[in-house]
Order: C-alpha cells, then structure tokens, then sequence
C-alpha cells in the first residue's frame, strides 16, 4: 500500500528540481536568443505566419512547466529497469537538442544547421512521448503541446532558410 501512495503523492522538491532544469536550460538559451533577435534575427527574411518576439518566451516557458511536469509524473514511477533508463537517455536527448537549437540557430547564425538540429528534436520529442507514455499515459499526453510547437517551429526555420538562401 505505501508504494502506491507514493506514486499518487506530490513531492515538491523532485517537481522543482524537475522545474529548475527545465527552465534553466530555456534560461540559458535564451543568453544565445535575446542578443540576436534585434540584431542578426531581425535582418532575416521571414515568412507571414511569423509569430511576435513577445509570443516566443510566453511559449516556451508554458512549454518548459509541461515538459517538467511529465518528467517529474515518469520520475516518479521510475524502476530502474532498461525500459525507465532507455527513457531517462531519450528524455535527457531531446532537452540537449532543445538546447543546442538556440546555440546554433541563433548564436552561430547556422539557419541550416538549426534546420537539422530542430529536425533531431522532433523525432525525440516524439520517440520522448512514446517512452514517457510507458510510465504515464499524463506524462506523454503534457509533451504534445511541445510536440507541435516544435512543428511548427520546424515549419518556420524551414521556411526561413529557403527564404535566406
């Protein structure tokens, strides 16, 4: 009976754990970002279903809180088994990828090389929610809000770099 009750109790400090690397990553990509986007970003060529600069951090912090909190719901059901690791390497994948999109896109000005990192990043996120949804139909259900974002982002930096080139 106690084992279940603990996959069924919040535990505050593992969620702000969970909170904290999520968002800490957006933070520190944004280092990368916020320099570019009246600079080098603004010079760009981009195509009319280009969201406001004020929609993007508005996004990807919602975004951030749900990938957290799906991560923090298959944490909590973790076994330690080959299944739960193959998941936490997919999981910590995608958040590198996440990461590195900012890193190149932005920071080196590599459209293209964006292109193939947000590329990566879908077939992670997607691969993530099939993994995640082994321990927490939730946990994978809180990615797909991501999953599309991250579409249409791809939709975007495509279309920035055909119109870039």
């Amino acid at each position: 009976m106690k084992a279940s009750s603990s996959l069924t109790r919040f535990q505050l400090i593992p969620f702000a754990i969970s909170l904290f690397i999520t968002l800490a990553i957006g933070g520190v990509a944004t280092l990368f970002t916020r320099p570019e986007i009246k600079g080098w970003y603004v010079t760009l060529n981009k195509p009319g279903f280009t969201p406001p600069n004020w929609l993007f951090p508005v996004a990807w912090t919602t975004l951030y809180i749900l990938i957290a909190t799906a991560a923090y719901l298959v944490w909590k059901r973790r076994d330690g088994t080959p299944v739960y690791k193959t998941t936490s390497i997919i999981y910590t994948i995608q958040l590198l990828l996440n990461f590195s999109w900012s890193i190149v896109f932005f920071g080196m000005h590599q459209i293209f090389g964006g292109l193939i990192v947000i590329v990566l990043l879908l077939v992670f996120i997607i691969l993530n929610i099939a993994w995640f949804g082994r321990f927490s139909k939730t946990a994978a259900w809180l990615l797909v809000p991501y999953l599309v974002w991250v579409s249409y982002a791809t939709l975007l930096n495509i279309s920035i770099y055909i119109l870039n080139k």
